[in-house]
């Protein structure tokens, strides 16, 4: 791939990363005082995952129009996997800077329900640029 093509595939992966982590910033704050208190973490965490999933396929559809993302699987999953690296090293970081977590410590400390739901979450994240946009029966 030429260095235009990757400029355009991390422009796409960064606005991506943005577009999902800040709804996800936004429901967080929705979801912590209000629902946490009154449903538990856990149940709060498994009704705001049905909404992560639709901004993340509306994001997704987004960033592979707006940024003309070659139909390729390489183009498209390497926009999700910077997408997802990003996102990682984002929430790490603000584990790390507001619960002084590591990464070990808040991957443990994650739900045993609602964490695994996550994870296969982060996956599709991950994927879902190059599930969109394709032709049916692909």
């Amino acid at each position: 791939m030429q260095g235009a093509g990757l400029r355009r595939i991390a422009m796409a992966g960064t606005f991506y990363f943005g577009c999902v982590f800040g709804a996800g910033f936004v429901l967080g704050a929705i979801r912590v005082p209000l629902l946490v208190p009154r449903l538990g973490v856990r149940v709060a965490e498994l009704i705001e995952m049905p909404l992560m999933l639709a901004v993340i396929v509306i994001s997704a559809r987004a960033v592979v129009c707006r940024f003309a993302l070659p139909s390729t699987t390489a183009a498209r999953l390497g926009t999700g996997v910077l997408a997802l690296g990003i996102a990682l090293l984002a929430e790490f970081a603000l584990a790390f800077g507001l619960q002084g977590m590591t990464p070990a410590a808040y991957i443990a400390s994650r739900d045993p329900v609602s964490g695994p739901v996550y994870a296969v979450l982060l996956l599709l994240f991950a994927a879902m640029p190059a599930w969109v946009g394709r032709p049916r029966g692909t």
